[in-house]
């Protein structure tokens, strides 16, 4: 089985709500969700970014945006800037989860390459620790301490404003330039960023934000889950421009499995089979050339494709690749290497 080294996911939240059954949930499963131990053996879930992300407040208008989010074309608003002091405690507690996700021996949280590597050789769960909107990282000290903590990755945003940088609506269809681009403090956090080595995350960040990190970064230009805007234009892809901008860099894109940023109409109906995830794949090889493609499922934060249901069917995706004409060597690519390689640059090996 070709194993997967995936670019993003929200299990942590589960392992949150799951409380006092949080051991069982990981090691057996309760048939919920996307992720869980076993479903990841069975699909050849090797490793990935666990997310820690803060939701917005709960408001008065959530089922009309669920609605319309069913209903193309739509527009929301962006939800207001969540408070570091209201983040920090959301974020600790999906923290602790991962640690003691490790503490049953079944998975590593890894700080290089090299224990990636290593994580796969023993079998374990590889995890990089990740942070998506930066809203629990109040300033530069804090981000010493999260990086003490073990954080390898960070998203400056998700689809909200930090006091860095301003994420993009959700809006179909909608181009991805939407907003003003970093803060100052954003510009500091960039820098920041690259010297310790942290892995700068541009999903969800809206263009001009791409375009400062872009000019700032001394790092390959990462977008963990995303999709093509060519063929869905959603306001969360990536435009032709933004893809050749991280071509240069020998950067990456991990391909969003979410239903409604695939779809090239926006819609979140059932998707069944995988010619239009197979489009965004070669749209985004195309600009991207071999290395620069990878995956990130989104599991456990979006609706996934029928035949992608969770974690398991994963070698139906990877066979619907090598029968489209992509041979071994570029699905095992695509599947875990291109992350491993993209990591040993950006972090070392």
């Amino acid at each position: 089985m070709i194993p997967v080294f995936d670019g993003h996911n929200d299990f942590l939240q589960r392992m949150v709500a799951a409380g006092p059954g949080r051991d069982r949930l990981w090691l057996e499963g309760d048939g919920s969700g996307h992720l869980d131990l076993p479903r990841m053996k069975a699909g050849g879930f090797a490793g990935g970014f666990f997310a820690i992300w803060t939701p917005s407040p709960p408001g008065p208008d959530d089922a009309l945006a669920a609605m319309l989010k069913k209903n193309p074309p739509f527009a929301l608003p962006l939800p207001a800037e969540v408070p570091p002091a209201e983040a920090l405690p959301h974020a600790l507690a999906q923290a602790g989860q991962l640690m003691a996700m490790e503490r049953t021996g079944t998975l590593a949280i890894c700080k290089t390459a090299a224990e990636i590597r290593a994580a796969m050789a023993q079998d374990r769960i590889a995890a990089i620790l990740h942070v998506e909107g930066a809203e629990p990282i109040p300033d530069l000290d804090a981000l010493h301490v999260w990086h003490a903590m073990g954080l390898r990755s960070l998203g400056p945003v998700w689809s909200r404003p930090t006091r860095y940088a301003h994420g993009v609506p959700f809006a179909f269809p909608s181009s991805p330039d939407t907003g003003p681009g970093l803060t100052d403090a954003g510009k500091d956090l960039v820098r920041e960023c690259n010297r310790l080595r942290i892995m700068l995350d541009l999903s969800h960040l809206n263009e001009k934000g791409f375009d400062d990190v872009a000019r700032l970064s001394d790092a390959p230009l990462v977008a963990s889950h995303s999709c093509a805007h060519a063929v869905a234009p959603s306001s969360r892809n990536l435009t032709d421009r933004q893809l050749r901008v991280i071509a240069e860099s020998r950067g990456l894109v991990g391909l969003n499995f979410a239903v409604g940023f695939l779809h090239p109409e926006g819609r979140r109906d059932p998707m069944h089979g995988f010619e239009i995830m197979l489009r965004h794949l070669d749209h985004l090889l195309e600009f991207l050339g071999e290395d620069g493609v990878a995956l990130g499922s989104d599991f456990d934060g979006a609706d996934m494709p029928v035949d992608l249901a969770d974690a398991s069917a994963l070698p139906n995706l990877l066979q619907a690749m090598q029968e489209h004409g992509y041979g071994r060597d570029l699905v095992e690519k695509i599947a875990w290497r291109n992350w491993l390689d993209l990591l040993e640059r950006s972090w070392g090996a």
